[in-house]
C-alpha cells in the first residue's frame, strides 16, 4: 500500500469513528471508554506482533513511557475533560486548527521539521475550512469561566498529542511501528484508568455499560479500525513522512465525520460547510505535494 493510500485509509476511519465513539459515550463515561479502548487493542497488537515473530524488547523504555502517557492518557484525559465542559464544534476547532500547528512547531525544536512557507498557509487555510466547517456545530452558548477552562484542557490535550507523536519518531526508527503502539496503547491505556477513577468516579454500572450494544458497536469500531489499523498506519506515517505530514488528516477526518453526521444524523449542511471541506482538502493537497526531504530524527 503506497503512503498516500495507507494515509488516505487512516485519514478515512478515524473520521469514522467519531459517530461509534458518540454512540458508546451514552452507554459508558467517556474517559472510561478511552481506557478500556486502549485496553483491549493492546492485546490486539501483541497478538499480531507474535503472529510476525517481533520481539516486545525495547531499548528506550523510559522514551516509550513519556510517549505514551502523552500520546493517549494526557491527549484523551485533557480531551475529553475540556470537550464535556464546552461547546463541541469550538472544542473540534481548537483540537484540530492547533494540532498540524504544533506538531510543526515541536517537531523544528526536535530538529525532525522545517517551518516553510508553504506549511504556514497550509495550516492557515485549514484553520479557515475548520472555522467554515464548524461555523454552524459551536453549540449552545455558555456562560462562565467553565467554557474557558474547557477549550484550555482541550488546547493542552492537543499539545501532548503533538509533542508525543513527536518523540514517537526516533522510536518508529528503532523498533517496529507496530511493537511501539502495542506498549503506548498498554501504558497509556493504563495510566487513564486513575484519571477515569478521579473524573468519573468508580462505578460497578460502568462496567455493565460495557455490555450494551452500543459499547460494543463503538469500541469494536474504536479498537478494531481507529487502534489496530489507523493508529498502527499512523505511526509508520510518522516514521516515514514525520509528524506534521502525518497528523495532516486533521484536515481530512472531519470532512468524514461531518459527511457521516448528515448522513446518519440529519446534521445541517449548507454552503459553508462544503466550501470548508474543500478548503481543507486543498491545505492538506498543499502540504502532501512539498517535495519530501528526509531529515533523521534527533535522539533528544
Amino acid at each position: 500500500m503506497s503512503r498516500i493510500a495507507a494515509f488516505a485509509l487512516m485519514a478515512l476511519i478515524w473520521g469514522l469513528t467519531w459517530l461509534p465513539m458518540k454512540v458508546a459515550s451514552e452507554a459508558v463515561p467517556p474517559i472510561f471508554l478511552a481506557a478500556m479502548r486502549f485496553l483491549l487493542a493492546a492485546p490486539c497488537f501483541l497478538a499480531v506482533a507474535r503472529m510476525q515473530g517481533l520481539t516486545l524488547r525495547v531499548s528506550r523504555f523510559g522514551r516509550v513511557v513519556a510517549a505514551s502517557l502523552l500520546i493517549t492518557t494526557g491527549c484523551y484525559g485533557f480531551l475529553f475533560w475540556g470537550v464535556a465542559r464546552a461547546p463541541s464544534g469550538l472544542s473540534a476547532i481548537v483540537n484540530l486548527s492547533l494540532m498540524p500547528i504544533f506538531l510543526v512547531i515541536i517537531g523544528a525544536l526536535y530538529g525532525q521539521e522545517r517551518i516553510t512557507m508553504r506549511r504556514v498557509a497550509a495550516i492557515g487555510l485549514g484553520i479557515l475550512g475548520l472555522v467554515l466547517l464548524f461555523s454552524g456545530r459551536t453549540g449552545a452558548a455558555q456562560h462562565g469561566p467553565m467554557p474557558v477552562f474547557g477549550l484550555a484542557a482541550v488546547a493542552v490535550g492537543t499539545v501532548s498529542y503533538a509533542w508525543g507523536s513527536v518523540i514517537s519518531r526516533p522510536l518508529t526508527l528503532s523498533m517496529p511501528p507496530l511493537v511501539l503502539a502495542f506498549w503506548q496503547s498498554l501504558l497509556g491505556g493504563l495510566a487513564l484508568v486513575p484519571v477515569s477513577l478521579l473524573i468519573e468516579g468508580y462505578d460497578p454500572a460502568h462496567f455493565r455499560g460495557l455490555a450494551d450494544v452500543r459499547a460494543i458497536f463503538g469500541l469494536s469500531i474504536l479498537v478494531l479500525g481507529g487502534s489496530l489499523i489507523a493508529f498502527w498506519i499512523y505511526l509508520g506515517l510518522v516514521r516515514d513522512w514525520g509528524a506534521f505530514r502525518a497528523g495532516l488528516y486533521a484536515f481530512v477526518s472531519p470532512i468524514i465525520a461531518v459527511a457521516v453526521g448528515v448522513i446518519y444524523a440529519n446534521e445541517p449542511f449548507g454552503w459553508s460547510e462544503g466550501l470548508g471541506m474543500g478548503i481543507m482538502l486543498a491545505a492538506t493537497a498543499l502540504s502532501l505535494s512539498e517535495k519530501m526531504i528526509r531529515t533523521t530524527a534527533k535522539s533528544g
